[in-house]
C-alpha cells in the first residue's frame, strides 16, 4: 500500500470525524454540557460510546496479537470485558441518581464525604485515565508507523491530535457522537476482516491446526495466566472512569442499564474476531517480529488496496474513539477533583469549559509523553490496571454493598492494591510465582485489608446521606 495513499485517507477521515464531532455538538457550552453532555443522554449514544470504547486498542492490536501467540486466547480479552461491563450496569448503573461527575465523588460518598479518600481516587484515576490513554497513542502510533513507516514520533503525534482536536473543540458530545459512528466503522471493518482470515486460514479446521501448534509450543500460557489476562481485562472495567463517565451521563438508569448489557452481549460475540485474525495471521506470516501487529499485517497483505484501508480506518477509530473517552473522563476529574486538591476551591461555573480545553491539551500531550517511552500493549495494560485500577474496583465493590465499609477501610484497599502491585513487579520471586501478572494478589490483598481495617476502626460519623447532600452542595459551585 502506498504509503501516501494512506496518510491521506487517514487525515480526511480525521477531518471528517472533527467535523462531524463539532457539527454534533456546537449548541452554547457549559461545563456540564461540556463534561457529561448535559447528563442526558439517550439510550443510542449510550450504547454506541460504550461499545465504541470496548472495542478499543486491546482489541484491536492486543486481542488479535494474543490470538497470533497464543491461539483462542486472544477470545479472553472480549470474555473479561463483557464480565466486568455486565457487572457495572449491575452494580454501578443506579448511582445515576446522584448526579455524580468523577469516581473520586462516587467512591468518597461511600466513606462519609472523607477527602483523604476523594484525593487518592482523583489521583488514581487520572493517572489511570492517562495511562489509558497513552496506550490507545501507543496502538495507534503502531498502525501508523508499519503502514506508512514515518518515524514514531510523528506517527504518535498524529494520532494524538486526530482525537485531541474534536475533543477540545466539542468536548464530551462530540466524543460520544464520534465513538457512535466509529462504533459501526470499527465493528463492520472488523467483521470482513475476520471474514477474509477465516477463508485465509482454511476454515475452522485450519483454526484449529494453527490453536494446536501454538498451544504447543514452549512458552504457551499457563491457567493462571489465562485466568489472570481475563480478571485484568474484567477490572479494567469495572474499575475504569472512563465507564463510570457513560453512567453519570445518561438520561436514565433503565436506559443505561440496557446500554451496558447489549455492549456487553455485542461484545461477547466480538471476542472470538480478534483470535480468528490472529491465528490466520500467523498461519500466513508466522515470523512477525511484533505480534501486536498481526491486524494491520493482514490488513495491507491479505486485503486488495481499498479494503485494506477501510479495514486500517477501522483499526484506527477503536483506538480514536476509546482515546477520546479516556480523555474527557481524566479531565473530568482534573477539573473536579484535582483542581480542588491543589487550589483549594472549585472552579468557577463561567471558567469550566475553558480550564477543561487547556486541560485536555495537557492531558493529552503528558499521555504521549509516556506513549513515546513505550511499547507493548499487553504489557502496558497488565501493568497499569493493577496499580491504579485494582483498588478503585475493590473500594467501588465494597462501598456499595457492604455499608461499614469506612474511609480508614478504603484507604487501605486503595494502598494495599498499588503496594502489592508494585511488590509483585518489583520483587523477582514474587513476579516468578505470579508469572508476572499483579492482579489477584492486588484484588486479595485490596479487598482483605478494606475489610480487616474497617473493622478495626470506627465507622464513619456521616451518614451517607448527609455524605451524598455535601457533595452535591460543593459540586454546585461549578454548575451553571
Amino acid at each position: 500500500m502506498e504509503p501516501s495513499l494512506f496518510l491521506t485517507c487517514f487525515f480526511a477521515y480525521v477531518m471528517g470525524m472533527i467535523v462531524f464531532g463539532w457539527r454534533m455538538s456546537r449548541r452554547k457550552q457549559t461545563g456540564d454540557t461540556f463534561l457529561l453532555g448535559g447528563r442526558a443522554l439517550p439510550f443510542f449514544l449510550t450504547l454506541g460510546t460504550t461499545v465504541a470504547t470496548m472495542v478499543g486498542t486491546g482489541s484491536s492490536m492486543g486481542a488479535v496479537g494474543k490470538g497470533y501467540a497464543n491461539g483462542w486466547t486472544g477470545s479472553l480479552y472480549g470474555i473479561g470485558g463483557t464480565i466486568g461491563i455486565l457487572l457495572t450496569a449491575w452494580l454501578f448503573a443506579p448511582v445515576r441518581k446522584h448526579r455524580f461527575m468523577t469516581m473520586a465523588e462516587e467512591l468518597s460518598s461511600n466513606t462519609g464525604a472523607n477527602r483523604a479518600v476523594s484525593n487518592i481516587v482523583g489521583i488514581f484515576s487520572y493517572l489511570a485515565c492517562v495511562g489509558w490513554l497513552g496506550l490507545h497513542i501507543l496502538g495507534g502510533g503502531k498502525y501508523l508507523v508499519f503502514v506508512t513507516g514515518i518515524d514514531p514520533f510523528w506517527a504518535k503525534t498524529y494520532i494524538a491530535l486526530g482525537f485531541g482536536i474534536y475533543a477540545m473543540i466539542g468536548g464530551y458530545l462530540a466524543v460520544v457522537w464520534t465513538d457512535s459512528a466509529q462504533a459501526i466503522v470499527l465493528f463492520a471493518g472488523f467483521l470482513v476482516i475476520a471474514f477474509f482470515s477465516f477463508q485465509a486460514v482454511g476454515g475452522w479446521s485450519g483454526l484449529q491446526e494453527v490453536n494446536a501448534i501454538l498451544a504447543a509450543k514452549p512458552n504457551a500460557p499457563s491457567t493462571l495466566t489465562l485466568i489472570s489476562l481475563t480478571v485484568v481485562i474484567a477490572v479494567g472495567v469495572l474499575g475504569n472512569p472512563c465507564f463510570r463517565q457513560r453512567i453519570y451521563s445518561g438520561k436514565t438508569i433503565p436506559e443505561i442499564r440496557k446500554a451496558f448489557v447489549i455492549s456487553g452481549i455485542l461484545y461477547l460475540g466480538f471476542a472470538v474476531l480478534p483470535a480468528i485474525i490472529g491465528m490466520a495471521a500467523y498461519k500466513n506470516f508466522p515470523n512477525l517480529a511484533n505480534a501486536d501487529l498481526a491486524f494491520p499485517k493482514m490488513a495491507t497483505d491479505m486485503l486488495p488496496v481499498a479494503g485494506g484501508i477501510v479495514i486500517l480506518l477501522a483499526g484506527l477509530s477503536a483506538t480514536m474513539s476509546s482515546a477520546s473517552s479516556d480523555a474527557v473522563a481524566g479531565v473530568t476529574t482534573l477539573v473536579r477533583d484535582l483542581y480542588k486538591l491543589v487550589f483549594g476551591r472549585m472552579p468557577q461555573a463561567g471558567r469550566v469549559v475553558l480550564i477543561s480545553r487547556i486541560a485536555l491539551g495537557l492531558t493529552t500531550g503528558f499521555a504521549l509523553g509516556m506513549a513515546l517511552v513505550a511499547d507493548n500493549v499487553i504489557g502496558y495494560i497488565k501493568v497499569m490496571i493493577p496499580l491504579f485500577i485494582s483498588g478503585m474496583c475493590v473500594c467501588g465493590i465494597l462501598g456499595r454493598l457492604w455499608k461499614r465499609y469506612n474511609a480508614a477501610g478504603a484507604i487501605a484497599s486503595l494502598l494495599g492494591a498499588c503496594a502489592t502491585s508494585a511488590s509483585v513487579m518489583l520483587v523477582p520471586e514474587w513476579e516468578a510465582y505470579w508469572e508476572g501478572e499483579p492482579v489477584i494478589p492486588s484484588i486479595l490483598i485490596a479487598t482483605a485489608a478494606g475489610v480487616f481495617v474497617s473493622l478495626l476502626t470506627s465507622p464513619e460519623k456521616l451518614s451517607r446521606e448527609e455524605a451524598l447532600a455535601l457533595l452535591a452542595k460543593e459540586r454546585e459551585t461549578m454548575e451553571d
